[in-house]
């Protein structure tokens, strides 16, 4: 089971005293900063919840699945996120 953004939406708006179209803007905000942040190369930590960082990634040979001949992957980025200590403590529940 899962929560759709429409979901989430109504949570954070029902929760936070906002209407639904507030709380939409506000997570259309959080996704631009943390968009930004990590095109950057910034890490974005929020406290107790989580922190995301932009990781590099060293090239390296792989494999075409189909035909199994090998190829090369440039370097590039890749994202990290590690769960915060309150996040940690809700899935141990």
């Amino acid at each position: 089971m899962s929560v759709n953004r429409t979901e989430l939406v109504a949570a954070v708006a029902e929760r936070s005293s906002l209407t639904k179209t507030q709380a939409d803007a506000a997570l259309s905000a959080l996704q631009e900063v943390l968009v930004d942040s990590l095109g950057k190369g910034e890490a974005v930590k929020v406290t107790g919840l989580l922190s995301v960082e932009r990781v590099e990634r060293a090239a390296r040979t792989g494999r075409n699945p189909r035909t199994g001949e090998e190829i090369q992957i440039p370097a590039g980025y890749g994202v990290k996120i590690s769960a915060g200590s309150a996040l940690k403590k809700a899935v141990a529940k």
